[in-house]
């Protein structure tokens, strides 16, 4: 069968899927992923077929609109932003989305932030479709919408805003919907209706987030879904030896986050580093974090979480939904600093698992809380006793498996 899996967005919405393409290719099937093409080298080295979809994600996080986003942090005014954000490129995704289809699928695989459109493309190539989503975007009594924080509405009130949330973010496709079924010469059809046909797969484990027992049948919990290794790579001397000449250092990197003062965050986190008496591996990240190498610090581009994080002390991040996982998969008691959209979300999830003592806000971050973050979550070997329990437990799990069932099911119905 020939597999097309359709995602948008950062590093983070890319990752896991070449590494569930590498485990679709195992089972005999073709797999090509559309995606942007700054991600095109890490899809082709994975051996998979790299299909272009316009935007460049990072150019748009550091526009006007994208600021005005990380100013939101989360919450509505988040997600009115992200639709302010999203409107002007929506179009030419759907676009992309139906050309790279056109190049010969049988199969399409959609994300959250392709869905809509992939189900339009979808529908006019003949061809079954299977969401698979990295957040829990349905409404479900059980919490409250992942990009509105972490406080509890109650039940009803969780459910209410899952819907307001659901209606609100619906209208950030439907124009390019409508455009691009008229385009391909379909009749109109609501968003809202086709999503409530669409089987959605989950790739996150039901140990960090339960299936809610409220949500409908076709949506399921299938556990994380790893990016494919780098065939290849081999970590450079200057980390190697920095490794080496010292205790574990805490990694400190926001990935895809960009931030509009990167020299003024950067002074912030070394200040916290020295306050706390750590060591730091700095990751440059989208927002071009940097400062010089001594004893003590240490500037690094992209290193597969995999290799690293195991060898450090702890993780600081954004809790973007990757890193969230990749840190779990590691072991290593962690310190998230949300910032936007499901990042508190994730933050609140790995404090309940007992992994972190908190959350540092990005809002909030000063030299002194993060200095005292870290050194609580290595002073208290509570984190890392958890965090080793909790990564134990993930490698039982085969998140690629329902995938697979779910694909060799639609291939034989």
């Amino acid at each position: 069968m020939r597999i097309l899996i359709a995602t948008a967005g950062s590093r983070g919405d890319v990752a896991p899927f070449t590494g569930l393409g590498v485990r679709l290719r195992a089972a005999g099937h073709q797999v090509a992923v559309a995606t942007h093409t700054t991600f095109a080298e890490s899809v082709r080295a994975a051996g998979l077929e790299f299909r272009p979809l316009p935007v460049d994600p990072r150019a748009e996080l550091a526009s006007v609109e994208g600021r005005r986003l990380l100013r939101a942090g989360g919450g509505p005014g988040a997600v009115l932003q992200l639709l302010r954000l999203g409107r002007k490129f929506m179009p030419a995704l759907g676009q992309g989305i139906a050309d790279a289809t056109a190049l010969g699928t049988d199969l399409l695989l959609t994300t959250s932030t392709t869905s809509a459109l992939g189900q339009v493309a979808a529908e006019a190539a003949g061809i079954p479709t299977i969401g698979l989503y990295l957040q829990p975007l349905s409404p479900t009594r059980e919490f409250a919408p992942a990009v509105t924080g972490t406080r509890s509405l109650g039940r009803t009130g969780n459910l209410l805003a899952g819907h307001a949330v659901q209606a609100t973010t619906d209208r950030l496709f439907v124009p390019a919907v409508r455009a691009l079924r008229r385009r391909l010469g379909l009749p109109p059809r609501g968003v809202a209706r086709a999503r409530r046909d669409h089987p959605v797969l989950h790739g996150f484990s039901p140990r960090v987030v339960p299936r809610p027992t409220d949500w409908h049948p076709r949506l399921d919990v299938a556990g994380y879904w790893w990016p494919a290794e780098q065939s290849g790579w081999r970590p450079p001397d200057r980390l190697l030896d920095f490794l080496a000449a010292g205790p574990p250092p805490v990694f400190i990197g926001f990935g895809s986050l960009v931030v509009p003062d990167p020299d003024r965050l950067a002074a912030t986190l070394l200040a916290a580093a020295r306050a706390a008496r750590v060591r730091v591996l700095l990751q440059s990240g989208w927002s071009g974090l940097a400062a010089e190498d001594s004893d003590t610090v240490l500037t690094i581009g992209d290193t597969p979480h995999d290799w690293l994080f195991p060898r450090t002390a702890a993780v600081v991040h954004h809790a973007g939904a990757g890193t969230t996982a990749a840190t779990l998969r590691s072991g290593t008691p962690t310190v998230p600093v949300p910032a936007q959209l499901d990042a508190p979300f994730w933050s609140a999830r790995l404090t309940a698992l007992g992994v972190s003592p908190g959350p540092v806000p990005l809002h909030a971050l000063t030299p002194s809380r993060l200095a005292t973050a870290i050194r609580h979550s290595l002073d208290d070997p509570r984190y890392r006793t958890r965090a080793r329990s909790v990564a134990a437990a993930l490698a039982t799990e085969d998140g690629a498996a329902k995938v697979l069932a779910a694909v060799e099911a639609t291939a034989n119905s």
